[in-house]
């Protein structure tokens, strides 16, 4: 049933590619497709359950670091979804692994490590300060790699990222919206480049940010590293007309300090989703350690949302529609 479903993605994701806009790839390309995960064949796990494992892959001549986390449920022969968490600038994995509490959820957990780009400080594709490496390449070698190793589930593949990589997952949805499922971003910083080349697939999509963020200012910002940013409502409009999601969102305020605001149903069974959070800065919501500069709110636990946002979009939305 897992290989007719497959399949029939395969075909639309075919489609999609023929319609989208032609831009510079890799060579090889990216795979915007699922991928079968050979690793379901293992008898054995081959890394410990319950433990952060440090990683490396070579991508693009580049020697690449990562962590992953299997969850202690972890069971060879039975698919788990994955999702990988993407460090904001100056990052190196661990720091998100601490305060996103991804590692309690009932997933795969993958935390790669981006490239040492401005001032020799480590940032994802998209930002007018990353190395010039092309990260997209990279995340499609991880996923073939942790595909060939791990029993994941090609159809429940999931990105979110803070900051410079809620900025680079907002890339990936361009850009691997066959390939994964649905993304998140928190604090999101979305440059220019990370808009570019996307596909004209549906997407979900969810995203948190503070009114107060004093790094990706909630107003926009027309210069930002020498770069305009747009605002956060704008931002957010436009994934949902990009979705051909509903003229007009649902709002609701959940408490004293977080806004929800959510397009759908949108097309191909997607949403998109944001938290307005009232007062909050360039931080995390539910964080305990420290997750950057000024208030986090904790009436809402983001990993949480955004867990249960994720387990809603599979790639299968594709085929119902």
């Amino acid at each position: 049933m897992r290989s007719t479903k497959l399949a029939v993605v395969l075909a639309l994701a075919s489609a999609a590619v023929a319609a989208a806009p032609q831009v510079a790839v890799a060579d090889p390309p990216a795979h915007n497709y699922p991928v079968h995960s050979a690793g379901c064949l293992a008898a054995t796990s081959p890394l410990p359950l319950g433990q952060s494992v440090a990683q490396t892959i070579t991508s693009g001549g580049v020697t690449r670091d990562y962590l992953v986390h299997l969850p202690t449920t972890y069971l060879p022969g039975h698919e788990k979804p994955l999702v990988l968490a993407f460090h904001g600038r100056k990052g190196d994995g661990t720091d998100i692994e601490r305060y996103s509490k991804i590692d309690s959820l009932d997933t795969i957990a993958v935390y790669p490590v981006g490239a040492k780009g401005e001032d020799d400080e480590r940032a994802w594709q998209g930002a007018p300060y990353a190395a010039a490496v092309d990260d997209v390449q990279f995340v499609a070698d991880l996923l073939d790699k942790l595909q060939t190793t791990l029993c994941v589930d090609p159809v429940r593949i999931y990105a979110v990222g803070k900051s410079n990589g809620g900025g680079f997952a907002a890339l990936l949805a361009c850009r691997l919206p066959l390939r994964i499922a649905a993304f998140g971003a928190v604090a999101g910083a979305f440059y220019p480049g990370t808009a570019t080349g996307c596909s004209s697939v549906a997407t979900p999509i969810i995203e948190f940010h503070g009114t107060a963020d004093s790094v990706i200012d909630y107003a926009g910002d027309s210069d930002n590293h020498g770069q305009p940013v747009p605002s956060i409502a704008t931002w957010v409009q436009g994934w949902a007309t990009h979705d051909s999601c509903p003229a007009t969102p649902t709002t609701t305020q959940l408490n004293t300090e977080v806004v929800r605001i959510t397009w759908a149903p949108c097309v191909q069974n997607t949403a998109v989703a944001h938290y307005k959070i009232l007062t909050g800065d360039h931080t995390w919501p539910g964080a305990v350690v420290y997750s950057g500069p000024g208030k986090t709110t904790s009436q809402i636990e983001a990993h949480l949302v955004i867990w249960d946002f994720f387990t809603a979009h599979t790639l299968n939305a594709f085929i119902i529609s």
